[in-house]
């Protein structure tokens, strides 16, 4: 018995965390996730990851938001950082040093600790999206708020956050990609920041911890990997 639940409307992979991401046509996806993303850091003398936020972990750096990232010659190669403008920066380590006024600072691939907050694959709907449009107008709210990895078109009448009754099934993307949706996100400040066209605003998260608790997708394992398309057809198993 299996549950249509929406298509793939999206498929996003950020190559150096906590920049900006590409929107793709397809990936495909491992036990890591969306092969490539964030696979590679801004990261500083003592070993912590540029972020959004200050934990053990990771270190709060304002800007990287308004910088992109992508792979000009796909995920095998080397990510491409993009400055504020959409130039490729030819020189990434000497870049992010005059950029965030700091000389401890470079790009790394990620070795034995995971780049991720959490699990590797994050999954939203845009009935989730459409509740958040609604209960902040006037602020833009995409889906690169929050930073998703699978954008998923749900049938009309969804209601908002039905992630929610998807943890702890499986869920088959396509032909072969199955997926175990296993708890959702716990939204940070992150949320609100600026980057590219969108403006700071602290009433995304404030109506996100007002109505859920700050949580919002599904986060996911891989139990299968596989090829990942737009209009991919989900379905929970």
């Amino acid at each position: 018995m299996t549950e249509l639940i929406g298509t793939i409307e999206a498929i996003w992979c950020y190559p150096i965390k906590s920049t900006g991401g590409e929107r793709l046509q397809h990936a495909h996806v491992g036990t890591r996730g969306i092969a490539g993303d964030r696979l590679f850091a801004v990261r500083d003398a003592e070993g912590r990851l540029g972020s959004g936020k200050n934990t053990r972990r990771f270190r709060r750096m304002p800007g990287l938001l308004h910088l992109r990232s992508c792979y000009p010659d796909g995920p095998e190669g080397r990510p491409e950082l993009l400055d504020p403008h959409g130039a490729a920066v030819p020189d990434p380590d000497a870049y992010l040093r005059r950029y965030l006024g700091r000389d401890d600072v470079g790009l790394a691939r990620e070795e034995t600790v995971s780049h991720f907050d959490q699990l590797p694959l994050s999954v939203l709907t845009t009935a989730t999206l459409d509740w958040v449009r609604a209960a902040v107008p006037g602020v833009p709210a995409d889906e690169r708020r929050f930073r998703p990895n699978l954008v998923v078109r749900t049938p009309p009448g969804t209601r908002p956050f039905t992630e929610d009754d998807w943890l702890g099934h499986t869920a088959r993307i396509g032909d072969t990609l199955r997926v175990q949706f296993m708890r959702s996100s716990e939204r940070c400040a992150m949320t609100n920041e600026a980057q590219q066209d969108l403006p700071h605003s602290p009433l995304i998260l404030r109506a996100i911890a007002r109505a859920h608790d700050t949580r919002l997708d599904a986060l996911a394992t891989v139990a299968t990997p596989g090829p990942v398309n737009t209009g991919d057809v989900i379905r929970l198993t």
